[in-house]
């Protein structure tokens, strides 16, 4: 294969699986971040650089890439600007969206289902630039457009060797807590919420499978597993893997620890209730019918989350942050062994 194919944040939690899997299938890659990066294959171009900038993404660009998987988010930078430059320098264009435009109106959540933008009756949500509104009016400018060569995909919540998420938490609130010996505090209402959690290899081989499939063109897919565990089930999994001790509360407490200004900054109340506390239970048979993929095949949650975690140095430093500090108030004040 000749195929040149430019990936744009190629060494966050899906591009870094995604890139290896490109040159194992033959094609030149172009890998841009922001981190120095080493080139896997002589087959492989690495370029340190912020594809946000003009300067940098416009040149880059017009080298007529005959593909291109675009990784970067739009929710600072109008995606309406730079998508006409993506679609004429290259034949395939694959944008990254995400499960979470989704709303939670239809049960296993499929291609087809409603979107938040489309049926949301909160109006301060739908006046926002959250990640789920931002990620749809994309969705939208490239599905009014008269061009052809475009795919959308929604990953679900991913799990990776640079991404473990817990509910709305991150690393150093969760593993980072854990090893320095304090509980995490958690919302009693996910608890029991459905969530689908891939793995990013298996959703980065949907995504190079999608790549140069005339079948993938002009459409959006769901790139996942079809396998769901209750939020309640993984945190059993990370109290086995790194001793996690969980402190489940009321969502209203645990909103004004993650952002005490919640009521005028209501991003993290919009991904907890629109997103994390839906019934994420996901049918990816879309994708599986286009690329030939088999869902047996996958790695299950529990495997992939304790592969991720045997993987983690354990000497990594996860500093703490002010999430983790209003933890420890908060337990204290109820008399908590923080």
């Amino acid at each position: 294969m000749n195929e040149r194919v430019l990936v744009l944040g190629s060494t966050g939690a899906m591009g870094s699986y995604l890139v290896p899997y490109l040159l194992e299938m033959g094609y030149r890659v172009t890998a841009v971040s922001l981190d120095d990066e080493k080139p896997l294959s002589d087959r492989m171009e690495c370029l340190k650089g912020n594809a946000h900038d003009p300067s940098f993404l416009v040149p880059l660009v017009e080298q007529n890439f005959d593909g291109i998987v675009n990784f970067m988010s739009y929710g600072k930078y109008p995606f309406r600007d730079v998508m006409p430059l993506f679609l004429d320098h290259t034949d395939h264009y694959i944008f990254l969206s995400s499960c979470r435009v989704y709303a939670n109106e239809e049960i296993p959540v499929r291609e087809s289902s409603p979107r938040l933008l489309d049926v949301s009756t909160d109006k301060a949500l739908l006046a926002s630039n959250d990640y789920c509104i931002h990620k749809a009016k994309a969705e939208n400018l490239l599905a009014f457009s008269e061009r052809d060569n475009w795919t959308i995909v929604r990953p679900a919540t991913i799990l990776s060797r640079r991404c473990f998420k817990l509910v709305t938490l991150e690393e150093p609130n969760t593993i980072g807590r854990a090893r320095r010996g304090k509980k995490t505090v958690l919302p009693i209402q996910a608890k029991e919420k459905p969530a689908t959690l891939s793995w990013a290899g298996d959703v980065s081989l949907e995504i190079a499978k999608l790549l140069f499939n005339e079948k993938a063109k002009r459409e959006a897919f769901s790139v996942c597993s079809a396998e769901h565990r209750t939020w309640g089930e993984i945190t059993d999994w990370y109290h086995e893997f790194c001793g996690l001790e969980p402190v489940w509360v009321d969502k209203e407490d645990y909103l004004r620890i993650i952002q005490p200004e919640i009521e005028t900054k209501p991003g993290a109340r919009w991904q907890l209730e629109y997103a994390r506390m839906f019934d994420r239970i996901t049918d990816n048979s879309k994708v599986l019918s286009v690329t030939g993929l088999k869902q047996e095949n996958m790695k299950p949650m529990r495997q992939a989350l304790k592969e991720m975690f045997d993987a983690l140095p354990l000497d990594a430093v996860i500093p703490e942050d002010g999430i983790g500090q209003r933890m420890d108030e908060y337990l204290a004040a109820r008399g908590e062994n923080v």
